[in-house]
């Protein structure tokens, strides 16, 4: 049993949670709680840690194996938990490998394209709300927040697992790379001619979504294919991010799952 938060295990597993380098660096990130654990692929598990609590009274994880999960003191599991309540189990995960060519190659595509987006649980509901949605893959500027952050990984309530994503190292070239595939990209902009429920989404699209405080840069909104306009009443002049998308998303599902 690991009775220490000095002990070596515990110190990589706090740097995992609370350093996005760290993470960059070994490749691995923390998931924590059960149903984040639980859906885990194996072939990505690099170990799993459980409460000495969680331990003498397991629930069922699906055939999950804890027997070569190493046991941590109950203490210093909530002292190196990222959560006020933790569940008592978190695991070392490996990251995934996507391709940008491989995203951008799906049949009838459905892409959100992410700049600057800073807020853990915005990403994370946007990349759960993809999933609803039917989206085939987000592709992110490199100054997004880390995917992996532990708010975000919680947000996600396990579509990180299921959703293609990559971070761009160009943003605007990978935006110039979907249109030359034939994908039409739309960006909620006041200068937009239609409401963003008067487009057709059945052929090859894609959303462009910016930074909540300053939405997109010049360069991003004007490599749209078109401008629209997501209705606003009351004094308000948008929405916030991950509800902007959310809106565009399931237009877009809606369309898809029947005649337009």
């Amino acid at each position: 049993m690991i009775t220490s938060v000095s002990n070596q295990q515990m110190k990589y597993v706090k740097e995992l949670l609370n350093k996005s380098k760290q993470r960059k660096r070994e490749k691995c990130f923390v998931a924590e709680g059960i149903r984040m654990v639980a859906e885990t692929p194996a072939d990505r598990l690099v170990k799993i840690y459980v409460s000495e609590s969680f331990y003498k009274n397991p629930p069922e994880l699906r055939g999950l194996e804890l027997s070569k999960a190493l046991i941590v003191d109950d203490q210093v599991f909530r002292q190196i938990s990222d959560t006020q309540t933790p569940q008592g189990i978190m695991a070392v995960v490996r990251q995934q490998e996507n391709c940008l060519e491989d995203i951008l190659k799906q049949p009838d595509a459905l892409l959100l394209f992410l700049e600057n987006i800073q807020d853990p649980g915005n990403l994370g509901t946007m990349m759960r709300t993809a999933e609803g949605a039917g989206v085939t893959g987000i592709i992110m500027s490199r100054d997004t927040v880390d995917i992996y952050n532990p708010k975000t990984i919680r947000a996600t309530m396990g579509s990180l697992y299921r959703m293609p994503f990559v971070y761009a190292d160009d943003f605007c070239e990978a935006i110039g790379q979907a249109k030359a595939q034939g994908i039409r990209l739309y960006a909620a902009h006041l200068k937009g001619r239609n409401n963003y429920d008067g487009e057709d989404y059945r052929q090859p699209s894609g959303f462009l979504i910016g930074n909540e405080g300053n939405g997109l840069t010049k360069e991003a909104a004007d490599s749209a294919t078109d401008y629209i306009r997501i209705p606003m009443g009351g004094q308000l002049e948008s929405l916030n991010a991950s509800v902007a998308a959310a809106v565009l998303m399931y237009e877009a599902n809606r369309q898809r799952r029947k005649e337009y």
